[in-house]
């Protein structure tokens, strides 16, 4: 169980047996009246969210989220298989738990799957993500100077914006957080 005061973005908690993420969180301590705790909640399954507000000092159940280390094998529709890198057991993830997160897989890619009560509950990628870039006009000479960018295809199938002077088959870091390039690697 956990209080109020526990509360940390990102913290998932057990409401009404729902799974709730807490997506931002305000201690408030008005001068007449007891303080409380006004909170954004978003539903882990079903990504709805809204405000609820709590009284100090109240308390809640945290959920038990157990990650283990998984490696992206391939998709085939709606089905995404990963395999546990110590145990070599696959796991089948349906579509609607990788979400936007299936823009970054590319095999061989190693994640965590956080479970909860034995279900997969989502998939944690990395951070930062080395993709060959596909396809891509090649850069006008002249333009370079400028700090100009263009749009390219990375091997996900992702357009992503690039700086004018890479070309194909260049490899890149991008923040999967944003979408954005970071560097070239070769």
């Amino acid at each position: 169980m956990i209080s109020t005061a526990d509360f940390r973005n990102g913290m998932i908690v057990v409401q009404n047996d729902d799974l709730m993420e807490i997506v931002e969180f305000q201690h408030v301590k008005p001068g007449k009246g007891g303080a409380f705790v006004r909170t954004k909640l978003r539903n882990v399954m079903t990504g709805r969210v809204f405000e609820k507000t709590f009284r100090a000092g109240e308390r809640m159940e945290e959920a038990r989220l157990i990650e283990e280390p998984y490696q992206f094998l391939y998709s085939d529709g709606d089905l995404y298989h990963f395999m546990h890198t110590e145990t070599y057991e696959q796991t089948a993830v349906g579509a609607n738990v990788v979400g936007d997160k299936a823009a970054w897989l590319k095999e061989n890619l190693e994640v965590g799957l956080l479970f909860y009560k034995g279900n997969v509950l989502m998939v944690q990628i990395p951070t930062f993500v080395e993709l060959r870039i596909t396809q891509c006009d090649p850069g006008v000479q002249g333009d370079r100077a400028t700090g100009g960018s263009k749009p390219a295809t990375v091997e996900t199938g992702v357009t992503i914006q690039v700086p004018l002077f890479l070309n194909e088959n260049d490899v890149v870091k991008v923040d999967t957080r944003s979408g954005e390039y970071v560097e070239r690697v070769t």
